[in-house]
């Protein structure tokens, strides 16, 4: 085992190509924060993580004040104790997003690291529970989208071998949200997925109304309908909804999850590998999930989520939300399924140019071991 003794972080401003609105917020950038190790022996691991347009210095102020400086001088090949060691280096931050993003960088660099240094690709590292997993695409289903487009954008991702579309909904009232999804549900037949999300837009009572609706669509699930801290809110939901209920882009910790799991508060979990805090909680909410025999459904990095589904046996589907292409190759698939990189660690082809001429002036900071 080696000592990493080097890090440099920056962040990259990544706007979206199409406009994506849902109930509560707009995605005005994805801040990508971009962490890589090195150890001892030479050896480099790369890790990012993400915000949606805010908070990106905050995350990179952790990591250069207090885990970063706090990683040096361990073994890298430790990559749970390391973990545990930086959550509790700084556990009065802890549980919330800006821990978990910092957190997520760090963990995906050690694991990109043992990937490149072993010579095995993540889903293998992790898993090795299949080499590709079908998607479904929410690229083409945001809110402020008329049916007409949602419509034209399903049947495009169907011709090309998709699976699914997720709909955005929580329009102020019900009829707005059913003629979106009965549109997409005439045009597509009963053999296409089609998955809502409400982005915790709803009120329990406002939920329940839209229930009949969605469960004569026969839709596949019902994302975030509440506040993501209404357990008991989502537990009398799902108790009383045949489609089953959809958490977890907005947990941070697999405790909550383990909240959510324990409350029958849902049906199917989310797990976001960088709000979660990395790879290494991840994995733990995907087994737990595993356990329970449900389905865990990961929200948005799908260039990183493509080879954690492919490592477990209970992921059945990738989110397809393309956002990395313009500074890494694209992610390999086959018509609707997306295949697992088979190169060392992440997998992910960073085109290291571009990182760098779009790096955010003054981001950009080395800590090395003392």
């Amino acid at each position: 085992m080696a000592r990493v003794v080097q890090a440099e972080a920056f962040m990259v401003d990544l706007p979206p190509k199409v406009v994506r609105h849902d109930a509560i917020q707009s995605f005005k950038s994805q801040e990508t924060i971009f962490v890589t190790l090195r150890d001892a022996e030479g050896a480099e691991g790369t890790g990012y993580s993400y915000t949606i347009g805010d908070g990106g210095p905050a995350v990179l102020s952790l990591l250069q004040h207090t885990l970063l400086p706090a990683l040096m001088g361990r073994e890298a090949e430790r990559i749970e104790a390391n973990w545990r060691a930086l959550l509790f280096h700084s556990h009065a931050t802890a549980v919330g997003p800006i821990m978990a993003l910092a957190l997520a960088a760090i963990d995906c660099a050690l694991w990109d690291m043992r990937g490149r240094k072993t010579g095995l690709p993540l889903h293998l590292l992790a898993g090795g529970a299949k080499d590709r997993v079908p998607m479904y695409t929410t690229e083409g289903g945001w809110l402020h989208l008329a049916p007409e487009a949602l419509v034209d954008d399903a049947l495009a991702a169907q011709a090309q071998g998709f699976r699914g579309s997720k709909v955005k909904i929580g329009k102020p009232h019900l009829a707005e949200d059913a003629a979106r999804l009965e549109a997409v549900r005439a045009a597509l037949g009963p053999g296409y997925e089609v998955m809502t999300d409400a982005n915790q837009s709803l009120t329990a009572a406002e939920a329940l109304r839209r229930v009949p609706m969605l469960e004569a669509l026969n839709i596949g699930w019902f994302e975030e309908p509440l506040p993501s801290d209404d357990i008991a809110g989502h537990a009398r939901l799902q108790a009383q909804c045949r489609v089953p209920v959809a958490v977890g882009e907005s947990l941070y910790s697999p405790g909550q999850f383990a909240d959510y799991i324990a409350a029958d508060a849902c049906g199917i979990v989310q797990a976001d590998v960088a709000r979660v805090g990395g790879i290494t909680p991840w994995l733990k909410v995907a087994h737990m999930a595993e356990a329970h025999n449900m389905a865990i459904c990961p929200h948005f990095l799908m260039e990183l989520h493509v080879s954690l589904v492919c490592a477990v046996p209970n992921a059945p589907w990738l989110e397809y939300i393309p956002q990395l292409d313009d500074v890494s190759a694209p992610m390999a698939r086959e018509g609707g399924m997306a295949l697992a990189p088979t190169a060392p660690g992440l997998g992910i082809d960073w085109d290291w140019p571009v990182l760098t001429a779009r790096t955010a002036p003054g981001s950009r900071f080395t800590v090395t071991e003392v």
